[in-house]
């Protein structure tokens, strides 16, 4: 499994793996395509050869930094790929000079939450009514980030 960057061929496989994950956020296809060209942005997927199996969203604004949207297919969950594209975001927004990484989870997602806890996240508040399709709270998580080259 490799972790590279986006590429716009990469779209159909992202809309796949959106479809059977009904706890990520919901893009369109030109919305993936457009976001990842954008200034800032950051979009990387675990790449096995011959399918995408898994994709992370995110940006860069000023110091700060946010992932947008994580997702695995299920077939290939726990198995270290969700890990891995996080690091990757990470050690990518280090180097983009990011102090800090926020996102927010439904508060329905106990797996994310304890996924991201495991990563170092902690929970920093509560968001009533973020989510739609159902209605939902969003957990709000943030991680200080350091550069590991001091």
């Amino acid at each position: 499994m490799n972790v590279r960057k986006f590429r716009t061929e990469d779209a159909d496989a992202l809309m796949a793996i959106v479809a059977e994950s009904p706890e990520a956020a919901t893009w369109s296809r030109a919305s993936y395509v457009t976001f990842a060209q954008e200034d800032g942005a950051l979009a990387l997927v675990s790449d096995r050869g011959n399918e995408i199996s898994g994709f992370l969203i995110g940006r860069r604004v000023a110091d700060q930094a946010e992932v947008l949207n994580l997702a695995v297919r299920a077939t290939h969950r726990r198995r270290g790929e969700g890990g891995a594209l996080l690091a990757a975001a990470l050690a990518e927004f280090v180097r983009r000079s990011a102090k800090n990484v926020y996102l927010e989870v439904r508060e329905s997602n106990t797996g994310a939450i304890a996924f991201y806890e495991k990563h170092g996240f902690a929970r920093t508040g509560c968001r009533n009514g973020y989510y739609r399709n159902p209605d939902e709270a969003a957990i709000t998580m943030g991680k200080k980030l350091t550069d590991p080259t001091g």
